[in-house]
């Protein structure tokens, strides 16, 4: 009887709660906040290639999808100068310590958006392996850093 109520509670608690690691929240909020808009400002390819897992895919704000490959080939094309630039995470959760979602608000001057975005950890290293950003909305008349 004791076993079937520590199994019933085992069962009770999120996956996510059962496997987070304070160093793995540590480290997505880090690589949301700071490193994947320092890629983008910077135009850090090594980084953001570090950054996006192979197989990464990016639905944009028109419904576009683009490739990693494809985000790197912007990103050599042109800077991203938002002005200044916050990234407001609402959501963090990490499932069985391998997959996570990361989702929130991206404020700039002009602008703002809402993203999720999908990162697994393979060897050590978590990766973004998707990105979906909708909401965009100007938030005052001046030209468009974008």
């Amino acid at each position: 009887m004791r076993y079937l109520a520590l199994l019933t509670i085992a069962l009770a608690v999120p996956l996510s709660a059962a496997w987070a690691d304070d160093d793995d929240e540590a480290t997505l909020r880090h690589l949301k906040t700071v490193l994947w808009p320092q890629a983008y400002r910077t135009q850090d390819v090594e980084l953001l290639d570090r950054l996006l897992h192979d197989t990464f895919q990016k639905i944009g704000r028109d419904g576009a999808r683009s490739s990693k490959q494809e985000e790197i080939d912007a990103l050599r094309a042109e800077a991203w100068n938002p002005g200044s630039f916050e990234y407001r995470i609402e959501r963090l959760d990490i499932y069985d310590g391998r997959f996570a979602v990361v989702a929130g608000v991206g404020v700039a001057l002009r602008y703002s958006y809402v993203s999720s975005n999908y990162l697994v950890k393979e060897d050590g290293r978590w990766q973004a392996i998707g990105s979906h950003v909708s909401g965009y909305e100007r938030t005052d008349t001046g030209d468009d850093p974008e």
